[in-house]
């Protein structure tokens, strides 16, 4: 498929040297009506601003009958039964370890929600294109606003895709800027995954030895912000992309998923499709996350300077930990394993079929107090043996390049390594 696109593109090329990609790209942005506008108008051969060559991106698709499968992990009761939680627990340190991500069931959400939000964004996609460009709109700052490609004109290849976005908290919008066909739903379901978040956070926080307050105490994580992505079918899904390779500049994301398919993560070199499970959510790591796994290392020295220093080390050294909140077992694996969480490279493939909708759900903050927060490595940590590997920078540096590069298929954090 990339080499048909590759093809295309330079066969295209040869015949018409005066192609303007920027005046294709703003033509298209000016309709208000995205992908959805396109097929509504009777296209039926892909414009040449979708062309990708990262189709394929020259890395295996895992085969259907594999046996690699995203790990899917119970959440029943593991708030009244220890035994299930240490069980959990147990899953999602592996999953976020070798996959980054993980799918949960019985999570508290019922299906009739799920099932719902996924109907309402459908709704709100499939109404008349002339109420939907009521809320079309590229200003960053607006609470609610419907577009096609976040990037579009960074991007190398345009994305087979059209969104609706709402910034949720820390300051929410209005109920009446949210459209009427979705509104009491987007309400009702960010309240709830954004309970749901909190309590990862704790099972996160648990993960690591620390307290299960931990990571909901970091104000960069006090953010929530959905995008309602809408794929239409496709007339030539071997030529463009429905979301191109990246990670999720975010700390956590929790989508949710119709019963189309189309997602696949990046695991040992392979594209591992996330195959739906009905009533089950997706939970990835973030790219801020998998460096702010690196904080417990800062009260892990400043304990351990003291503990090295008085008799009987290892009973100093977990009265100490105690104090803070801190496993010492956890600690101690995570240093000598040099484990993280990671955030992983996915992408969304196009179809003939369709739409495909999701609802992805990322916990960041995004305001100035959050997103001036310093993360990179931890100083104390760092030596010859053990050099630096980021800068340090903030959350909305790092945001800003992301905005910059757009979807080029590179992880915003490699701009940030040393």
């Amino acid at each position: 498929m990339a080499a048909k696109a590759s093809n295309l593109l330079e066969s295209e090329t040869g015949k018409d040297s005066t192609y303007d990609r920027i005046a294709e790209v703003k033509a298209f942005d000016e309709t208000k009506l995205g992908v959805k506008g396109l097929l509504e108008s009777g296209v039926t051969k892909m414009p040449r601003m979708f062309y990708s060559t990262k189709v394929e991106d020259h890395t295996q698709t895992s085969p259907c009958d594999s046996k690699l499968r995203v790990p899917i992990i119970d959440l029943q009761d593991i708030d009244t039964n220890s035994s299930l939680r240490v069980e959990a627990l147990d899953k999602i340190r592996s999953a976020c370890k070798e996959w980054g991500f993980f799918q949960v069931v019985n999570h508290g959400i019922g299906v009739e929600v799920l099932d719902e939000m996924i109907c309402g964004i459908r709704r709100f996609h499939e109404q008349d294109g002339e109420v939907r460009k009521r809320f079309y709109c590229r200003d960053l700052n607006k609470k609610v606003r419907y577009f096609s490609n976040g990037t579009l004109f960074k991007d190398p290849a345009a994305n087979w895709r059209d969104t609706i976005s709402f910034f949720l908290t820390p300051d929410p919008p209005m109920p009446e800027e949210i459209p009427a066909v979705c509104r009491d739903i987007v309400i009702e379901y960010s309240e709830k995954v954004r309970a749901l978040g909190f309590t990862i956070f704790e099972l996160f926080s648990e993960a690591l030895g620390l307290h299960s307050s931990y990571l909901n105490e970091l104000e960069s994580a006090d953010g929530q912000f959905l995008l309602c992505h809408y794929y239409p079918p496709c007339p030539e899904p071997e030529l463009t992309m429905g979301a191109s390779k990246h990670t999720d500049n975010s700390f956590l994301t929790i989508l949710l998923q119709d019963q189309m398919g189309g997602l696949q993560v990046l695991h040992e070199n392979k594209w591992i499709d996330v195959h739906p499970v009905h009533g089950s959510l997706v939970v990835n790591i973030g790219d801020f996350l998998q460096v702010n796994t690196c904080i417990i290392f800062e009260k892990f020295l400043a304990v351990f300077s003291t503990c090295v220093q008085t008799p009987n080390h290892f009973n100093q050294f977990s009265v100490i930990f105690s104090s803070i909140g801190v496993t010492p077992i956890f600690i101690l694996y995570h240093l000598l394993t040099n484990d993280k969480f990671v955030s992983v490279y996915h992408r969304v493939l196009s179809r003939h079929t369709g739409p495909r909708i999701s609802v992805a759900s990322f916990f960041v903050n995004s305001t100035p107090q959050g997103s001036s927060k310093v993360v990179g490595p931890i100083k104390e940590l760092l030596s010859e043996d053990n050099p630096p590997l980021y800068r340090d920078t903030t959350v909305k540096d790092v945001k800003a390049h992301y905005f910059e590069k757009g979807l080029d298929g590179n992880s915003s954090l490699h701009s940030f390594r040393l």
